[in-house]
């Protein structure tokens, strides 16, 4: 049977339809193919194919690997042939989708695949193994159990075994195994001294009325339940909200104590461990923390001599903002966060523990997976939960099977699991703020969380045991006042402070006053104000600020009062803020360099000395930078429909070109840089006669191609005329023309 080869198929589509392939494998369009015949060849690449097998599902994969034990990859077969092995499943869909992948091309009499599939796809299609023609009309009737039982094995799948009877081939009348026996009958292949493989036609022989094995024609059931939208929301604004605060306490405890970065990077288990006891989470929901906190640009490695992981100048920005906002920012970082958390706390092949932010997580196609475990319960009615994830992981397994290597599964538990936390996902089913961050981005699910949560409360009601329940989302006036004068003892829908002793201190310490505490509470309880805060309050002023401390940038000292006293007297002092703390001990604020100069050019005659007491060198050393901040990189955006039809008129301006025969043909050798003055006289000759020139040159990519073009212009390096497959005006630079030649039967 014969058939069109796959570049005469793609020359015979239409332009919408070869759009269409180029959206769905965008790996063939980089860098634009010269002609179809480029492009062909790129179709049937190994990898090209691999990669646009990514993303079809069981059933449709299933047809590819029937086609290739029909071998469609090597002669044509016709749909019949293949619609024979799967019953009554109708395979017209699952043809159409291959051909609009230009996995398969051709007629329905006459379907081909590219060679390149069988090893891309599977080497041994729908578990069966390489054909042996001469086995199609074997007898399998004398065979003892045994050996039965060897053949329904391997025609199970894999079909090829590792056997110690394979080193020898045996007669029949000598062979004591099943293996030894099927062997000397020529049932079983020998491929090596320990590997024996079941030829094709046996395990079809053997499998019988089910040619391809066990069919998974429809997708798996998913088992789901609803619940109130609203209910969903309002339980993912409370994951939202404690992620907020969360990373607050974070950013705050790292400002005061960072950790160290690790030699071969990341945090350490210790310091995990200490992070998770300071904000009282389990230790996987610190390292989701630490990861979000870094990709959101939050915090990052000093990049020092000895490096930490300091919270950067982004914090304050994020700190001031409305909580929906801050949750926005951590919610897109995690959308596309390209690492996997999940693995953290797992040993990766040489046995060492994976700590946040190692290297190892990394895993530049976590975003997309992640979006597609998100996409999926998108695509269910609002409040629609699914029952179990693993009925989830089992529904996109067949959907796309080939997608997410051997982490596949735990890719959809590892998402559910981090979208629950963030507050993307509640009891299973996506929120409204989780489907805006999906399809509208993060300032729109900012907006959906805020409607979602509920009005901020502008009271608290303090308790006689000194504690004070906020009974919803306080205002942020009040939320920064009450953190400020209580601990958090519990959070949730209704979150419970704690006034101790030290956080009383702690309020004093930010400036506040007993007053201004009374006040607080006073003005802003629903319940009366107990008498034991009252004496809490008015005891920790008592004691508060009876030793007292401050900032001194520099200090100066003399054993002279005298000159102590003239250099106070001098006006320079106001102006460099000394103050005396002792008969011969001045203090200032500014930096102790500054001081010197300025008394100094005030006629005073001043020396720096070290902690030791020897003058020490204050002169300025070398300029400094600041360290330059790690880039993210940008993924390029998806060709529209027009770019993508521009590059189909490249291809077939190609084609074209490559059907035209030219005359004698002037060759540009490539170390004369703009050619040599042949080509130049053949391509003014061809301007003055209006003449089609055929030019080969290299294209802004590198890649080689080639147009029929009637020059106009030829000129300050650059040719200019109308290529005559586009009917439009386009420009060469003349040291990209590698060869030109007139166009034969075109003028005189």
């Amino acid at each position: 049977m014969s058939g069109t080869t796959l570049a005469e198929w793609l020359r015979a589509q239409d332009d919408s339809a070869l759009v269409a392939l180029l959206r769905a494998r965008p790996d063939l369009a980089t860098p634009p193919p010269a002609d179809t015949t480029v492009l062909a060849t790129r179709i049937g690449s190994r990898a090209s194919v691999a990669r646009a097998c990514e993303d079809l599902d069981t059933l449709t994969l299933t047809v590819l690997e029937a086609l290739l034990v029909l071998d469609a990859d090597v002669h044509p077969v016709g749909r019949s042939a293949v619609q024979e092995l799967f019953g009554p499943t109708d395979v017209g869909p699952a043809l159409d989708v291959l051909r609009a992948r230009a996995l398969l091309w051709g007629g329905d009499h006459a379907l081909s695949t590219p060679p390149a599939t069988r090893d891309a796809v599977n080497p041994f299609p729908c578990g069966l193994g390489r054909s042996v023609p001469r086995l199609a009309d074997a007898d399998l009737s004398g065979l003892d159990p045994d050996e039965h039982r060897v053949l329904r094995t391997l025609a199970a799948g894999p079909p090829i075994g590792q056997t110690k009877d394979a080193a020898h081939v045996v007669s029949l009348a000598n062979a004591r195994t099943p293996i030894q026996k099927l062997l000397a009958r020529g049932l079983l292949v020998r491929r090596d001294a320990q590997t024996v493989e079941l030829p094709r036609e046996i395990g079809l022989r053997v499998r019988g009325d089910r040619p391809l094995g066990e069919l998974r024609t429809t997708e798996p059931p998913l088992t789901t339940f609803r619940r109130d939208p609203s209910d969903v929301d309002h339980t993912g604004g409370g994951e939202a909200l404690e992620l907020v605060r969360h990373v607050e306490a974070l950013l705050k405890g790292w400002s005061e104590e960072p950790p160290a970065v690790l030699r071969s990077g990341g945090v350490g288990v210790r310091e995990l461990r200490r992070l998770a006891k300071e904000l009282d989470v389990d230790e996987r929901r610190a390292a989701l923390l630490v990861e979000l906190v870094v990709n959101a640009g939050l915090v990052a490695d000093t990049e020092g001599l000895e490096p930490e992981w300091v919270p950067t100048t982004q914090t304050d920005a994020w700190l001031v903002a409305a909580p929906e906002h801050r949750w926005a920012t951590l919610a897109q970082a995690w959308l596309d966060l390209p690492r996997l958390p999940g693995l953290i706390g797992q040993r990766d092949d040489r046995d060492r523990l994976l700590n946040p932010l190692a290297p190892e997580l990394n895993r530049p196609g976590a975003p997309r997976d992640r979006r597609r475990v998100l996409d999926a319960l998108a695509a269910l009615p609002p409040g629609t939960a699914v029952t179990d994830p693993d009925e989830l992981a089992a529904v996109l397994a067949w959907r796309a099977p080939r997608r997410g290597g051997r982490l596949r599964d735990e890719l959809v538990r590892w998402t559910v699991d981090e979208g629950t936390r963030v507050g993307v996902l509640a009891h299973n089913a996506i929120t409204a703020q989780g489907r805006a961050l999906l399809t509208e981005g993060a300032g729109a699910a900012a907006k959906r969380l805020g409607e979602a949560l509920p009005a901020p409360v502008d009271h608290v009601l303090v308790q006689a045991d000194l504690t004070v329940v906020a009974p919803g989302r306080l205002d942020q006036e009040l939320a920064d006042e009450i953190a400020l004068v209580a601990d958090v003892e519990s959070a949730g829908g209704a979150t419970v402070y704690r006034v101790r002793e030290t956080s009383v201190r702690r309020a004093f310490d930010a400036g506040r006053s007993a007053a201004d505490l009374h006040e607080l509470f006073r003005a802003r309880s629903r319940t009366p104000v107990p008498q034991s805060l009252t004496y809490l309050i008015d005891d920790t002023a008592r004691k508060h600020g009876r030793l007292r401390g401050g900032a001194a940038g520099s200090f100066l000292r003399c054993d002279d009062p005298v000159l102590i006293a003239e250099v106070l007297a001098h006006p320079t002092a106001e102006r460099l803020e000394l103050r005396r703390i002792a008969p011969t001990v001045l203090v200032s604020p500014a930096p102790l360099a500054e001081v010197l100069d300025g008394l100094r050019a005030a006629g005073f005659a001043p020396a720096a000395e070290g902690p030791d007491g020897h003058v020490v060198d204050l002169r300025a050393g070398g300029r400094r930078t600041a360290g330059k901040g790690r880039r993210r990189p940008v993924p390029p955006g998806a060709p529209s429909d027009e770019q993508l039809g521009e590059l189909v008129r490249l291809v077939r301006a190609g084609d074209r070109a490559a059907t035209t025969t030219g005359g004698t043909r002037v060759s540009v050798p490539g170390h004369l840089g703009a050619g040599p003055s042949a080509t130049l006289a053949l391509l003014q000759r061809a301007a003055r006669e209006g003449r089609n020139v055929l030019v080969d040159f290299v294209d802004g990519h590198g890649t080689a191609a080639r147009r029929v073009i009637t020059p106009q212009v030829v000129g300050g390096g650059v040719l200019e005329g109308v290529d005559v497959s586009y009917g439009e005006v386009r420009r060469f630079p003349l040291h990209r023309i590698t060869s030109a030649a007139l166009v034969e039967g075109d003028g005189a």
